[in-house]
């Protein structure tokens, strides 16, 4: 009987924390959104009849998922050839991934200002090699915004599937080949099934960063390409609209939980492990 109330009793003071300054702060907010006094869901209804709020929810949805699938791709490739890498080699491969993170979002952000900007390096060097006379405006559109997004999130994917992509034992992708089985078919039958757990996890880490994003949003997408993470900074912080602001923050964790829960009946699915 001691045994079966060990667990329990030493995971309370964690799940006693997170309550009080995770879960309860996030109820009061999603409280406050039912308590107008024109109605229950009016909040609600006052975000969805707008088309500029529509639009904001679906351009955040669209980056993000645009965002979450060039990062699992890039990500994968690099992950698992660092996975394969021998030793010393692996270790410089990995700080050069993680190399990014040392650095803040904000100045993350504000090297694709410079980078992409009409007097940027990229516009200098299009127009000294002839491509264009004049530079392109590169800033301040959805294009800018998943670019500096895909920058900032896909050295989480990479380190999420290093570690997944090391643990798949080679006597598998030999058995594989020694059974007829091409380089596709082994990747396709037994390397992505095995690394499916990770890339859940990576995309899911890369689909909340993005969604809930605001500086780099706000930096390269501007008032043109407003986000919700900005949308819902603009209501707090300079319309004091604290009730809209809890609508916008209410309606993207209910999308990232939902987003969540399909991920990982996805990765149920396709994983071999738990069928």
């Amino acid at each position: 009987m001691l045994k079966r109330y060990t667990g329990w009793t030493l995971a309370l003071p964690a799940t006693l924390l997170v309550a009080l300054f995770l879960i309860l702060p996030v109820a009061a907010t999603i409280g406050t959104t039912f308590a107008d006094a024109k109605g229950v869901f009016s909040p609600y209804v006052t975000f969805f009849s707008s088309g500029f709020r529509r639009t904001v929810l679906w351009r955040t949805l669209e980056v993000s998922l645009i965002t979450t699938a060039i990062s699992l791709v890039f990500g994968f490739l690099t992950a698992f050839v660092v996975s394969r890498a021998p030793g010393r080699l692996k270790s410089i491969l990995i700080i050069a991934a993680v190399f990014p993170l040392l650095t803040g979002v904000v100045v993350r952000s504000f090297a694709w200002l410079i980078i992409l900007g009409k007097n940027g390096i990229l516009n200098n060097f299009l127009v000294g090699i002839g491509i264009t006379d004049e530079p392109f405006s590169m800033l301040y559109t959805q294009g800018s915004v998943i670019v500096a997004m895909v920058y900032l999130f896909t050295p989480l994917m990479i380190l999420t599937l290093v570690g997944v992509l090391e643990n798949i034992p080679e006597d598998l992708i030999q058995a594989s080949a020694s059974l007829g089985a091409s380089p596709a078919g082994t990747f396709r039958q037994v390397i992505f099934p095995l690394a499916v757990p990770g890339l859940i996890v990576g995309a899911v880490l890369v689909f909340t960063g993005s969604f809930t994003s605001y500086a780099t949003p706000q930096l390269l997408g501007g008032e043109r390409q407003m986000m919700m993470g900005t949308f819902l900074y603009q209501r707090a912080m300079v319309n004091f609209d604290w009730v809209g602001a809890s609508t916008i923050a209410a309606i993207m964790v209910v999308i990232t939980v939902a987003v969540v829960l399909a991920m990982t009946r996805i990765a149920k699915r396709l994983n071999p492990m738990t069928t």
